[in-house]
């Protein structure tokens, strides 16, 4: 949802679009620890205490060239601060302690909590979320200019503090992520999945912060910046330190900190800076730096062309859909077919449904890891039952899924409740299944899709039922897409689904169901199409044949995402030769690779990596 945002000038407003440059300022620990910090003594608390010490700090940044000032606030979170002092009393001093400093832009600095989130510790998403909330509101009431929340390695905390900026004030969000030397967060967060899923939560800046030297971080940000929506940010430290004669000392040099800063430029990167090591000599560096790629008028010719490439600014038509837990993303480009595993759904399983009764959560799990080694690149999970909380037992199951399975989630679920419960807190980019045509419907489902970054399912019916024929369902899927554009929802994030209905019952549904896939894709380009396979055949004998039948024709029609059992190893047939032929798999190296050995004797084995097609997993 498009966020009507309080930008203090035309500057920050031209940087918000990708048309300028921006220059954060460099290390604050390391420049008090140089002046007297000592061990165990909170470095917020001489926003009180010494500000003039932390107004000089800001002042040499500013002569250094530095156009914004971070804040000395990266702990004062209230169970950090504890008794110390109050939230709203350090950042009211801090940020005049920013403001006395001169410098064009003063950005509220917000780190982690400093504690874990559950499942793997004791503080709740909605905890997490009450402390950056507290923080939110005293630095806007302070005056700050724009928040930068840094140094996360746990995305569902970095989503936590996002939602609490947004929702607690219009100031603009600025969100970095700590990566380790193998490219990964300490819970196994991505570059691609952060950019994936921070760009759809609407940030207007994401980056990388912290971590390693400026070189180390080079490969990192040519991996984030094809997925971020917003221009992209660095500031790394000055290499990694290490002690020298009682003092922590960092080996990289201003000069060979701004040639790599150069590599970042080149890959699209539009606002950078300085973290651990970095003093003012760095941002210095940094100010010739940018203030030589300015001359001769490069600049702007210049961010045109990397925005272009960074921001992701392509086609309607040729965007993937992108979906994403905390440590894995699933990219469709347009072409490439997914498989959505459809066995966490209570609805005709017997046993689930038992499972789900009596908490038995070991047996979903098991379904939920057999459908990930057979294929499945998405988790359909639906906790629908009438006779349990169903927004508690979804919950329960989003958690617990993130423990046995890195595979996204698809949240499946007829009340609006239910949905946002779930995806308020998933840890990456869900898909919701889903919305329709009604009117009360698309009001409650798609604010939620804009509001928490999701891709969405939309199913062609409306008040009126499931239209017979193709035009029909063209028709509702066009309201929807509408709908949810005017919300900001890209056409790639949306699947319209034209429902499938058992042909045994009626034998021209099929037909009707085919033509409005194709229809779809031809009137509504960019828009992708998924379907529920299985229903086709229902109350037909030897149904798997009439459902692989079904589904390569439905490819042929230009399906998308097939919400399908994954273990069926004649569907998972169906997806892989399709691969082959729609030159998705290229060379049919995967196929060949799976089949070379198989014949009707084996058949009934699974293949082990048809999930390599059209999936970019990290």
């Amino acid at each position: 949802m498009t966020r009507r945002l309080r930008v203090k000038d035309d500057r920050l407003a031209a940087v918000l679009a990708g048309d300028a440059f921006l220059l954060f300022d460099g290390a604050m620990g390391t420049q008090l620890q140089a002046r007297g910090l000592a061990a165990g003594e909170l470095p917020e608390l001489l926003c009180l205490s010494d500000p003039d010490k932390i107004s000089s700090i800001h002042a040499a940044y500013v002569e250094a060239g530095a156009d914004v000032v971070t804040t000395n606030t990266f702990g004062a979170n209230a169970a950090k601060l504890g008794d110390a002092a109050t939230v709203e009393q350090v950042f009211s001093a801090a940020i005049a302690c920013a403001k006395a400093s001169g410098a064009p832009y003063v950005a509220a600095d917000l780190g982690p909590t400093g504690q874990l989130l559950a499942p793997l510790g004791t503080c709740s998403f909605d905890e997490a979320y009450g402390l950056f909330a507290e923080q939110v509101r005293a630095a806007d009431a302070a005056g700050a200019d724009l928040f930068i929340i840094e140094t996360m390695a746990d995305l569902a905390e970095a989503k936590a503090a996002v939602l609490a900026a947004k929702e607690n004030s219009d100031l603009p969000i600025f969100c970095t992520m700590t990566f380790a030397e193998d490219g990964r967060t300490f819970l196994g967060t991505t570059p691609e999945v952060a950019s994936i899923t921070l760009s759809a939560l609407g940030v207007d800046a994401l980056g990388i912060n912290c971590s390693l030297g400026p070189a180390a971080l080079v490969p990192l940000v040519k991996r984030m910046a094809p997925f971020a929506s917003c221009p992209v940010m660095v500031q790394a430290n000055a290499g990694l330190p290490r002690v020298e004669d009682g003092r922590t000392v960092y080996d990289i040099t201003p000069e060979a900190y701004v040639a790599s800063v150069a590599e970042m430029l080149d890959s699209g990167v539009t606002i950078v800076g300085g973290c651990c090591g970095t003093s003012p000599d760095y941002t210095a560096a940094e100010r010739r730096l940018l203030d030589g790629w300015n001359e001769g008028s490069v600049l702007k010719s210049f961010v045109t062309r990397a925005m272009k490439r960074a921001r992701g600014k392509l086609a309607a038509a040729e965007a993937p859909i992108t979906v994403a837990s905390a440590q894995e993303y699933v990219a469709l480009e347009m072409g490439q077919v997914g498989v959505i595993g459809e066995r966490i759904n209570p609805t005709g399983k017997k046993r689930l449904k038992e499972a789900l009764r009596t908490g038995e959560l070991d047996y979903v799990m098991g379904e939920a890891i057999r459908q990930a080694s057979s294929g499945a690149q998405i988790l359909d999970v639906n906790a629908g039952l009438p006779e349990i909380d169903e927004r508690a037992m979804m919950l329960r199951l989003c958690s617990e899924l993130s423990g046995v399975t890195t595979l996204p989630l698809q949240i499946d679920s007829a009340d609006p409740a239910v949905i946002e419960a779930a995806v308020r807190s998933y840890p990456g980019k869900a898909l919701i299944n889903s919305c329709n045509g009604k009117q009360e419907v698309l009001d409650a489902v798609l604010p939620l899709a804009a509001r928490y970054g999701c891709a969405i399912v939309g199913l062609t019916l409306d008040e009126q039922g499931i239209p017979k024929d193709a035009s029909g369902r063209l028709a509702i899927a066009r309201r929807i897409v509408e709908a949810a554009e005017k919300l900001g929802i890209p056409r790639c994030d949306i699947a319209i689904d034209c429902l499938t209905m058992a042909c045994s019952t009626d034998q021209t549904a099929p037909r009707a169901i085919l033509d409005g896939i194709s229809l779809v894709k031809r009137e509504l380009p960019g828009v992708r199409t998924v379907l529920g396979v299985s229903n086709i055949s229902f109350g037909l004998p030897f149904r798997p044949l009439v459902n692989a039948t079904f589904l390569a024709a439905a490819f042929a029609a230009g399906l998308d995402l097939a919400i399908m059992n994954p273990n069926d190893q004649r569907m998972m047939d169906v997806v892989n030769s399709w691969r082959v032929l729609s030159g998705e798999d290229v060379s049919a190296q995967t196929y060949v690779a799976e089949y070379a050995n198989r014949s009707d004797a084996t058949a009934i084995a699974s293949p082990k990596s048809s999930r390599g097609c059209g999936r970019f997993a990290s």
